[in-house]
Parts: C-alpha cells; sequence; structure tokens
C-alpha cells in the first residue's frame, strides 16, 4: 500500500513540481493550497506524512503544526522554510516538526529526508512510545503516553524525535553518544541531513526541560563528539 503525503503549499509551481517528484517515488499524494483548508485535509486524507510551507494564506505553518500537535497528531511533519531563515528551522522544530528543507531545495535531498522519517514499521505509533513509562531528567518528568515534560506547573508538548531522543539518553545514562548514533537511531539510518537538525533539537530540548541556562546540567556536548545525559 503506497504512503500518502499531504503537501501544503500555495505556491502553485512547487505545489505540482511535489507532486510529480512524490508520485513519481511511487507516493499516494494529495495536495492543498491554503493554510486554513490544512487540519480539515490532514483530517480527511490521514497522511503519512505532510510537507509543510511556512507561508501560507488563511494560517501559517507554524500554527498549522501547533495545533497538529496539541491535537496529538504524531504524523511526521517535513516544513519547507525559506533561504538562510534560521529562524524558521528552530520555531518550527520547537512547535512539532520532525524536519525541515530549505528552498531551493533538490529533488534527491527532499526524498532522502522523506524517506528517512518513514522509516517506521508501518500500522506502528512512532518507536518513542514503545515504553510508556514516565521518568525524571533532573526537575523535569517526561511522560511517553501524553508527549508531554512537566516541571511544576509547567507542561511542554514533545515531538516524536523529542521524546525518542530524551529515552536514548535516559537509557545510556553518562555515555557520550556520538551525533551520528543518534541521528541514525531516532532518525533513521543512512540519514541524509545534516548535524544541524540534531543540534537544534537538542536547543529546544533543553528549553523544554529547563536545562537551557548558560551552562547545561544534563544535556551536556562533548565537543567534537556529540551529547551525554547527566541526571
Amino acid at each position: 500500500m503506497k504512503t500518502r503525503v499531504l503537501i501544503v503549499e500555495d505556491d502553485p509551481h512547487i505545489r505540482l513540481g511535489l507532486e510529480e517528484v512524490l508520485r513519481g517515488d511511487d507516493f499516494d499524494v494529495v495536495a492543498c493550497p491554503r493554510g486554513d483548508q490544512a487540519l480539515e485535509a490532514v483530517a480527511r486524507h490521514q497522511p503519512g506524512l505532510i510537507v509543510l510551507d511556512v507561508m501560507l494564506p488563511g494560517l501559517s505553518g507554524y500554527d498549522i503544526c501547533k495545533q497538529l500537535r496539541a491535537r496529538k497528531c504524531v504524523t511526521p511533519i517535513l516544513m519547507l522554510t525559506a533561504k538562510g531563515q534560521e529562524l524558521d528551522k528552530v520555531v518550527g522544530l520547537d512547535l512539532g516538526a520532525d524536519d525541515y528543507v530549505t528552498k531551493p531545495f533538490g529533488v534527491r535531498e527532499l526524498l532522502a529526508r522523506i524517506h528517512a522519517l518513514l522509516r517506521r514499521t508501518p500500522g506502528q505509533t512512532p518507536a518513542a512510545t514503545e515504553d510508556g513509562t514516565p521518568f525524571t531528567i533532573g526537575t523535569a518528568t517526561i511522560d511517553p503516553r501524553t508527549y508531554q515534560v512537566r516541571r511544576g506547573k509547567t507542561v511542554e508538548e514533545l515531538t516524536a524525535k523529542e521524546l525518542k531522543l530524551l529515552q536514548l539518553f535516559h537509557t545510556h545514562p553518562g555515555e557520550v553518544m556520538s551525533r551520528d548514533r543518534l541521528l541514525n537511531e531516532v532518525w533513521g539510518y543512512h540519514y541524509y541531513g545534516t548535524t544541524r537538525t540534531l543540534d537544534q533539537v537538542v536547543v529546544q530540548l533543553r528549553k523544554k526541560l529547563g536545562d537551557n541556562g548558560g551552562e547545561p546540567k544534563h544535556l551536556l556536548t562533548v565537543h567534537g563528539v556529540g551529547y551525554k545525559l547527566v541526571s
């Protein structure tokens, strides 16, 4: 059975080009030209992946992403961001996007990122939810069943990738984990993205854990290698 991809893009040239590329790669493709039609399109078509532009008429990609995650939708989201706008990428990841590509993008890069996001067993929830036992990191409690981090009265929502990263760190406390290993285990083997994606997700995780001061105490950077968790 073909994987269905929903494209939310208002530029007709880009939208039609994406449709052609994805159909050529054997995906079932549906498209939506407006942000204020996207939530209905997700509910109607139940896509296996969403390609979501940031700048859309009616409702921005940020707002769509935020609302989908608030509704506990765990469908992978690949955001399309403007060239050189790093803030777009950081905000998108913080709101629940799983990855991004920057316009203009190459076909091979786009397909590689889509396949990396879809590298899960069909019909299952993301691997990050396999163990639903809550656990703690510092003063934060992570609940895989609700995709939430709680610190006192503060509640933060987690994406599937963020949760899987936290579980991976939690099961390997004190162990230095290379960026390549983290990308392979969380994003999938043969991931074609850059380590910058991982670094930005770690920055967002530190904020959600309350570990984002000048010197983080729990998610530590091991320069030239990767990261480690110190509880």
